[in-house]
Formats: structure tokens, sequence, C-alpha cells
């Protein structure tokens, strides 16, 4: 049987999981610096942000609990003001890179212990390693690369609204949302495993925006959103059995040539697929010819069917929209759906638009900012432990009220040795996935973890930091 614990998600008591709060500066008030200034906050860490916009510092200020600095990020009083010379991070996150490279150089010549930057330029990105050395960066992110890359996991496993690897891809947690009427729809989870074969774990249920932990009593029901782990031969099982199993992509229409378009064409052609590009700037699609020589570039409308049609849509297994303007992404891959395409992955830079997009049946819905957050929340989890992190992959799930944690479990962790059964975990989480060496393990009760092993943890958002803190306090 497998292991489940809890129903409900709480968060745990304050002071119990032993980090420290750090002092964060974010540079550039953007979509990405934003979101991740409101996650960190939220977390308890001191933010301070710096632009150079009046309009965006008040926004900011009236709606996140953060100070704001008005001003340069480049200049050096500037960054003093915001607490350069002591602060733990800095995060560079303007437009321009120039502006983003001198700015972390500033900071670390002024005393910030570590610097992120913001790059987007491919150019710099072939010098990635170069440019962390010299210019003193501990972390260089790339909201576009992070955008393909989701983008490329979600069409090499169709049957899953989303993709998230661990371990590098040893074990997956997919979303997949409950049919009416489909084999799912009023079944207990602890029948998954007679009535499919197949060796997964349900960690997470979204229903009416209330994130669930369940447990093997649970029903699922027409409309939730489930966080399925397993390996990838074990999913594929499953998504047979259920009747939901969509074909392998190999033809891929991309509307849309910007950095995005870029990179993930280059990551489906090298894994075989077959790609067209179709944008609308003419001198856009002469680059582009340039960039990735092995796909079709197609210089046309794609917000018009008529070009979509002669191009051949009625023939793809997958569309993806990846304009700069939401409205466009969004028509457009609603007629792709009208026209009975396999698989549609719709990027969007506004949030809100995820529930109208669930209720059109576009489910698979990417977001640069909120990748680059997740990225960066990683990052500083494992930072502010006082005593050091094993952390390795952190996953936000169901709208950001529930994490997926991947540990590597060190010598004399807690944990080892001990039959899960017999672990006093604290309430609302999951052992979801042990990854050891090749081989993945679905944990029941008489498993016990190994040193060495990678432990993916299902919880609350945002308290998590180290492995051990899952286990009550002895009292």
């Amino acid at each position: 049987m497998l292991y489940f614990i809890a129903k409900q998600i709480f968060p745990p008591d304050a002071g119990e999981t032993g980090e420290k709060k750090m002092k964060i500066i974010i540079a550039g008030a953007g979509k990405i610096g934003y979101s991740v200034a409101g996650i960190l906050a939220d977390e308890g860490h001191d933010i301070t942000v710096i632009d150079n916009d009046a309009a965006t510092i008040s926004n900011l200020s009236n709606n996140l609990d953060v100070i704001c600095v008005e001003g340069s990020a480049t200049n050096s009083e500037t960054l003093l003001e915001a607490g350069a010379a002591d602060a733990d991070l800095l995060m560079a996150a303007t437009r321009s890179d120039e502006t983003n490279m001198v700015c972390g150089i500033s900071a670390r010549k002024l005393g910030t212990k570590h610097v992120i930057a913001r790059i987007r330029d491919t150019a710099y990105l072939r010098q990635m390693e170069f440019l962390r050395e010299a210019l003193g960066l501990s972390v260089i992110v790339n909201p576009e690369l992070e955008c393909a890359k989701e983008i490329s996991r979600i069409l090499r496993f169709p049957s899953a609204t989303r993709v998230d690897a661990f371990s590098k891809g040893s074990a997956e947690i997919v979303e997949h949302r409950v049919r009416s009427g489909g084999k799912l729809d009023g079944m207990q989870l602890k029948q998954l495993p007679q009535n499919f074969n197949a060796k997964v774990l349900v960690g997470v249920v979204e229903r009416g925006g209330e994130a669930i932990i369940p447990n093997g009593d649970f029903t699922l029901r027409s409309g939730d959103l489930l966080s399925i782990t397993g390996a990838d031969r074990e999913l594929r099982k499953f998504f047979i059995a259920t009747g939901q199993y969509k074909k392998p992509v190999r033809r891929v229409m991309i509307m849309g040539g910007g950095r995005i378009a870029v990179y993930l064409a280059r990551m489906l052609l090298d894994s075989g697929m077959s790609v067209t590009v179709v944008e609308a700037n003419r001198s856009r699609c002469d680059e582009l010819c340039d960039l990735i020589p092995e796909a079709n570039i197609i210089h046309g409308d794609a917000t018009r069917s008529e070009v979509l049609l002669e191009e051949g849509i009625l023939s793809c297994d997958a569309f993806v929209a990846l304009t700069g303007d939401d409205g466009d992404n969004i028509i457009t891959s609603m007629y792709a759906k009208h026209m009975n395409v396999g698989k549609i992955v719709v990027k969007v830079n506004r949030e809100y638009y995820d529930k109208i997009l669930d209720s059109a049946g576009l489910d698979s819905v990417v977001a640069p900012k909120t990748l680059v957050a997740q990225q960066l929340a990683r990052y500083v989890r494992a930072m502010s432990n006082s005593i050091g992190s094993s952390m390795e992959t952190l996953y936000k799930l169901a709208d950001g009220k529930v994490e997926a944690l991947e540990f590597k479990v060190s010598q004399g962790s807690k944990v080892i040795g001990v039959p899960l059964k017999d672990l006093k975990l604290k309430p609302n989480i999951i052992i979801s996935a042990i990854v050891r060496g090749n081989r993945t393990i679905l944990p029941g009760g008489d498993t016990e973890i190994c040193a060495g092993d990678h432990a993916v943890v299902v919880t609350k958002a945002g308290w998590l930091k180290v492995l051990d803190n899952i286990i009550e306090d002895e009292t």
C-alpha cells in the first residue's frame, strides 16, 4: 500500500523551521522582480526593491510588504541606500542585461554576499560560465530559456498539463485534470494501483481553489486537478489505463518567433520533432532562418485562420502560442483546439488568465516570470538555512499553495534507516518518491530511506528548508 499522510494542508508552527531571515535587494520591479519580491516577502525575508520609475515604485509599495527605493540600480549611492553593504543577496532583474551585470559587479564591490543576474541575450549565454566567474555572479537566470524547457517537457509528455522533473528526469510530477465520466471520476485513491496496475501516487488535489494533500480514502471528482508522481514508464502506463494517453508529438507549430521560440525549436529539433515557426515580422523571419535553419520558417500572421490552415495546422500534433500578446495567444490557441490539435501550450504574462484558460480547455499554460520566481525561491530557500541545506529542486504546485521539494539525503540524516510507517512525520506531508541511483521507488510503509537517495517531499508552500524538518520534534 502506498504511504499517505494527512488530509488538509496547514502551516507549521512559527520558529520550527530553523532558517534565518535574509536581507535581499531586487533591482528592477518589472513582472519578474514584482513576482519574486512577493514570494520572498511572504517567506519572511527583508526585501528592498530598486526601480527608477516613480509610478512603479508607488504601485509596489501599495501592494507588497517591501521597502522601495527610487533610483538607478547601477548607481552606488542608490545601492548603498538599499543596503547593499550588508545584504545577503541581490537579484538584478532590470530589462537590460548590461545594467544587470553592472549592478551585480557594483553590489559585490559594496559588500553584497551573493548576486543573481537576469541575462537574456543568447550571445551572453554562450559565455555563461566565463561571465559568472568574471562578474562574481552566484546564478544567471534566463526566463525565456526556463520557459522553453518547461514547454519542451510538456510536449514530450502530452498526456499531462504540466511536467516537473526530479533527479534529471528519473521521477516526475505531472498535472492532470479528472474528466467528467472518466475512469478516475468517483474513484478512491487507494483503488488506483489495483485498477490501473501502475505505480503512481497522487500527492496533491486542487479542488475549488483549495489545495488538499489526500489520504487513500480520498474520492476523486470531475474537475479535480491532480499532481501525480511516478517514473516516466509508470506514468505512461497510468494514462493508457485511464484512457487519457495522448500520442507522442511529432509535428509542432509555433506562433511567434521570439527568444523562447528559438530555444524551444532547438530543443524539439534535437529530439527529432518537426518544427514550423509562424512569425509576422519579415526581418525577424530572416534572423530565424539563420538561428534555426532546420526549422520551417513562415512569414505570416498566425492570428488569421487561413494562414494556419495553409501551413498545415490540421496535421500538427501540437500548437504553441508564444507571441508577446496574451490575447492573440489565447484566441489563436482556442482556434487550434477547435481544429482538434492534440496538444496546445499557451504562454501568458498575466496570471489572472488562468481561470479563463481552464474554462476554455486550455490547461497547459506557462508564464516565464513564475518559472524564474520558482527558480530563485529554490536558491534563496537553500541559502537561508543556517545549518546548510541539501535541497536540489523546488516546484510550486496548486497555484503556489503547495511545494514539491527534492532533497539529497546526507549521511547522518534522521530519516535514514527507519521504515516510513515508523517515522514520526509532521502533519500534512507526503514523501512522494525516492530516487536511488537510476531507480525510482514509490514508497510504502516499509520503505527505508538510505544515504545518497533523493527524496521528493510534498507539503505546504514556504516553510520546508531541510529534509530533517519533516520529523516531529521529540519532547
